[in-house]
């Protein structure tokens, strides 16, 4: 039986709304705003400030209310997509600086408020322009998009301020549901793509399961795929993937803890999905 888009929708939907208070709260309780995070180059602060603009773009997107001046933000010229990405991040984490970022809290409790009651009773499918991406996306994957930035940030800034953070199998499992078939095909390595081909049946554990298929310079990610013939079975741990996915737990480490293992007729291969798949 394959999964109700508007049920996972929905999921989705709850599970963020849950997870912005408590974003709030570390956010609030963050002893000193200068210390080093999770991410090397940025501080505490300059995490709580990307994620407030990620709110803001999110937000201003579904809502069009001409909140962000794209033409101000966006970088100039054809880049690839990590290039773009990495680009985009950079300008996020000076758009709210200074007095501003002891005002982090409130401003993602909006925002996230705004988000959540303009997209109600939208269809999961609903096109969403993107401008950091160039392209449209469904409005499932920018909610999904909107989890994932909260829970991998936050865990960036409980790590640097020495706080617990929690994440929850089910909410890494909604995450992946929701972002990898829009993410992975924007993020492949096109050139260590070229003439590759190999079927990946990625398992995450709990009920999800996505046909990862390279092929020449491209990748289809399916949920509940017709049955066929996979090089390689990728069988993970929610929580676990998707840490290993934002380069946010060393892959080593979660085979060594059981959280993930490959199988099938070429188990060798799962390291090059990883390597094929760029993120910033």
């Amino acid at each position: 039986m394959g999964f109700d888009p508007l049920v996972e929708h929905e999921r989705t939907r709850a599970a963020l709304r849950a997870a912005v208070p408590r974003l709030v709260r570390l956010v609030r309780g963050v002893p000193d705003r200068d210390a080093a995070s999770g991410v090397p180059v940025w501080t505490v602060g300059d995490v709580g400030a990307h994620l407030a603009a990620v709110y803001l773009a999110y937000g201003s997107a579904v809502s069009a209310d001409g909140s962000v001046k794209w033409d101000e933000v966006l970088p100039a010229g054809d880049m690839a997509f990590i290039e773009r990405i990495t680009a985009m991040n950079d300008t996020s984490i000076g758009l709210i600086s200074g007095a501003e970022r002891g005002l982090l809290g409130d401003f993602l409790t909006g925002r996230a408020e705004t988000f959540l009651r303009v997209t109600e009773g939208l269809a999961p499918d609903t096109p969403v322009a993107a401008p950091w991406y160039g392209q449209e996306v469904t409005l499932a994957a920018v909610t999904g998009l909107m989890l994932s930035e909260s829970l991998v940030h936050g865990l960036d800034i409980a790590r640097g301020a020495r706080l617990p953070w929690p994440i929850g199998p089910d909410e890494a499992r909604l995450v992946l549901g929701q972002i990898l078939p829009t993410v992975m095909p924007l993020a492949l390595d096109r050139a260590k793509a070229r003439n590759v081909r190999i079927a990946f049946d990625l398992v995450i554990k709990g009920g999800l399961r996505l046909a990862v298929v390279v092929e020449d310079g491209t990748v289809t990610v399916t949920r509940d795929a017709p049955p066929r013939a996979y090089d390689c079975r990728i069988t993970a741990a929610p929580t676990a993937f998707l840490l290993v996915s934002f380069r946010r737990t060393p892959i080593w480490k979660a085979i060594a803890g059981g959280r993930m293992r490959a199988g099938g007729r070429r188990p060798w291969l799962a390291m090059q999905l990883g390597e094929l798949i760029t993120t910033p």
